[in-house]
């Protein structure tokens, strides 16, 4: 008997995973500055959609919810001052 290879086991299976959690990441990103009626640029939605790096837009998610302006969504956090 062939041994069974399971789907989720399998390396492209962990790509198109993790490609789906990337969409979701940028739809949720998008998603949380149309719900604060913040109006996202051409540029801005560019930016987002062309990441590729999970971290990253994980990073983006969390600034989305206090942001004013999109761009701010790119902005390095500046620390507190001592």
């Amino acid at each position: 008997m062939a041994p069974v290879n399971y789907f989720f086991q399998n390396p492209v299976a962990d790509q198109l995973r993790d490609e789906g959690r990337i969409e979701d990441r940028i739809e949720m990103i998008l998603r949380i500055l149309e719900l604060r009626g913040i109006e996202v640029s051409g540029s801005v939605r560019l930016r987002v959609r062309a990441c590729s790096d999970l971290e990253q837009l994980k990073t983006w998610s969390e600034r989305a919810v206090h942001v004013n302006d999109p761009a701010d969504l790119f902005t390095p956090e500046q620390p507190e001052p001592e």
